[in-house]
């Protein structure tokens, strides 16, 4: 009876789930500051999903208006110093195009086809450089989506390796006394993973929509460079 009395508070004391937070402070240093590192690389991930969604939705509906505007305008010229958006990609696109076809008629045209190349290289490189701008964030992602889950197996490996050593110093292999330090070892991995899986997903659909939002760019520089080619015939 006396011993089943004692038996009793340890079973109920005993936790009946995971406790994230105790497992972090339990854990050892190099442990604890790998899994701050993959936790702060997870709320950055976060905050740059956020802000890389708001940012192409709102790109997406303003290039809307602005070709829509841009191409029921009757002078380019006219349009791009009364309503040029040095802020918008499509709007520096354009400026790229009328500031280099200013360039080359400025003195009369001589090669005409001259002209039209020089028109759409410079609309072709603004076009990749915006493609650029707008990806540049989302190296971090691909970085987080790569290399988190090896930080977090690193953190895995250097806690089993902690309770190899706690059962050497303690000299008892008793699962009481590896199973808190494995416990942690896997829940570094875990949050390798749960920081590199949102990357992942994140990146393959933002690249997705740099790539269809460069594509856009690249249908209005050449509709603009047809148009220019279609004057310069006239010249």
């Amino acid at each position: 009876m006396t011993s089943l009395g004692f038996l009793a508070p340890a079973a109920i004391a005993a936790p009946t789930r995971l406790d994230p937070v105790q497992l972090f402070l339990d854990a050892d240093i190099i442990v604890q500051l790998v899994m701050a590192g993959l936790l702060l690389a997870s709320i950055w991930t976060w905050m740059i999903i956020v802000s890389f969604s708001l940012r192409i939705r709102r790109l997406r509906s303003a290039t809307r208006t602005y070709e829509e505007d841009f191409w029921q305008a009757e002078n380019y010229d006219r349009f791009m110093s009364e309503r040029g958006r040095k802020d918008l990609p499509p709007s520096r696109v354009a400026g790229a195009g009328v500031g280099e076809w200013r360039r080359s008629t400025k003195g009369g045209v001589k090669d005409r086809e001259g002209v039209r190349t020089r028109v759409a290289s410079a609309m072709e490189s603004q076009v990749a450089g915006e493609a650029d701008t707008l990806s540049d964030r989302l190296n971090f992602l691909a970085t987080t989506g790569s290399v988190a889950p090896f930080v977090g197996l690193f953190g895995t490996v250097w806690g089993i390796m902690n309770s190899f050593f706690q059962i050497g110093s303690q000299e008892s292999s008793s699962l009481a006394v590896v199973a808190p330090g494995i416990s942690e070892a896997l829940f570094a991995t875990a949050i390798g993973l749960f920081a590199a899986i949102p990357a992942v997903i994140a990146y393959n659909r933002f690249s997705h929509a740099v790539n269809s939002y460069e594509a856009r760019l690249q249908r209005f520089a050449d509709k603009l460079a047809a148009t220019f080619s279609r004057q310069l015939d006239g010249l």
